[in-house]
């Protein structure tokens, strides 16, 4: 039999990756103290394509450390996507936790091994890690340990919130907006939002407004499933029965879903942990309905689409498993992220050529629009096809084109990121 080390060095050679992440014995599970010194410790391996940075505090004073990959670290550039992956959100759910520490790692060694694919990915993409968004709920789920740890233990923050459920709810003001035409994007927090929520949540929303990010991908444990937007069902739960709640974005959601399932070892298999998912995917709602979760509120509130991983039947998996737990998520991860590139790009610019911001780009036929960024660039994940796209903003005329976007704009070659999203500019006019 093979050992997990050997397992490894042949997985890498499988993928044509130049460089394994490290031995199977060196996996392990890390305390706050021991990931901080695993961020750093990749940060001062790969100080020119790395930057660690602080949204905020836990309830318990705990740093929120987020790990940037990009050729020019802490920059936006133009027209380069922001993307994040979050982990351990759920203090006791570990697996995503290490998943992004070993990703981090990865990503460095790659780098410097010349691994042409991480090499355009990091170029071309402004990536975000924070491993873990709830560190006090994880101390507490260590403290029990693999073997002891209960359902719930650890699960929620130092004060025992779950902050899957802490976010504001944007999907009653949706859905009554989609019954009076209703705005369909960024749509307004209550008053005194920020009262109502955890600090860790508070800090993620700031983080969310800070920066134009294109993708997410949350990461979770107790079930193995890709699991996309609405998780709030529109209709009230009769008889026990659940139904789907899709977005407007239904059909880019399942393809984000199915690239991760496809990528994991065994998700698109199905059956998984006693459940069973049709291609290892499902729509929130249809599995169950939650209320302010952090998926529908990203899709509700800024230009982000997320999705919500599952990874594991296990929550708290035990040392021993974490190898082969890599080697069964890492293509996944990477796949991904290299999502983020898919659709179309551009910049809205004024008569003078100054870039617009917070210009509205709308899709015919999808009730769900984006806005350009700060620098006037916008990102929208768009399938194959021909659309009609109309770019508007305050005091302008809008200006409406026809985009095709192809195979070419959405497939990757393989092991090889390329530059696929499709550059369109708006160049608007004053209105009379």
């Amino acid at each position: 039999m093979l050992s997990g080390s050997s397992l490894i060095w042949i997985g890498a050679l499988l993928l044509g990756l130049k460089a394994s992440l490290t031995r199977a014995s060196d996996f392990q599970h890390h305390g706050y103290e021991e990931m901080v010194s695993a961020l750093f410790a990749v940060q001062s391996e790969c100080p020119y394509i790395t930057r660690i940075y602080s949204i905020g505090h836990s309830v318990e004073g705990r740093h929120l450390y987020v790990l940037e990959f990009s050729d020019n670290p802490g920059i936006h550039e133009a027209l380069e996507p922001e993307f994040k992956y979050i982990g351990n959100m759920h203090g006791n759910e570990v697996l995503g936790r290490e998943l992004l520490i070993y990703l981090a790692q990865f990503l460095c060694e790659e780098y410097r091994a010349g691994n042409e694919r991480i090499t355009h990915l990091i170029h071309d993409t402004r990536i975000h890690i924070l491993p873990s968004m709830n560190p006090d709920g994880y101390e507490v789920a260590a403290r029990q340990g693999p073997e002891f740890n209960g359902y719930l233990v650890g699960r929620g923050n130092a004060k025992e919130v779950d902050l899957n459920r802490n976010f504001p709810d944007l999907n009653a003001l949706m859905y009554y907006y989609e019954k009076h035409n209703g705005q369909n994007h960024h749509l307004p927090l209550p008053d005194n939002w920020e009262l109502q929520v955890e600090l860790e949540t508070l800090a993620v929303i700031k983080w969310m407004q800070n920066y134009n990010f294109v993708l997410s991908a949350n990461l979770h444990g107790g079930a193995v499933v890709a699991n996309y937007p609405f998780d709030k069902s529109r209709e009230p739960r009769i008889r026990g029965k659940t139904s789907n709640s899709a977005t407007p974005d239904e059909k880019i959601f399942k393809k984000l879903a199915k690239t991760y399932s496809y990528g994991h070892s065994w998700m698109h298999k199905g059956w998984n942990c006693g459940d069973y998912f049709d291609e290892g995917i499902t729509n929130g709602a249809s599995w169950y309905s939650l209320s302010k979760g952090m998926q529908d509120f990203n899709y509700l509130h800024t230009n982000c689409f997320e999705i919500t991983l599952e990874l594991s039947c296990d929550k708290f998996p035990p040392a021993t498993a974490l190898a082969s737990e890599w080697l069964a998520n890492r293509e996944a991860l990477v796949s991904y992220m290299e999502q983020v590139h898919h659709g179309i790009k551009g910049m809205v610019y004024d008569e003078n050529n100054n870039p617009i911001s917070n210009a509205v780009i709308s899709v015919a036929g999808i009730n769900h629009d984006i806005t350009s960024g700060t620098d006037g660039d916008y990102f929208r994940l768009l399938l194959p096809g021909t659309y009609t796209v109309t770019a508007s903003a305050l005091g302008y005329q809008p200006f409406t084109k026809t985009v095709t976007v192809g195979p070419a704009e959405f497939q990757q070659e393989k092991h090889q990121n390329k530059e696929n999203m499709l550059a369109k500019q708006f160049l608007l006019k004053p209105a009379a």
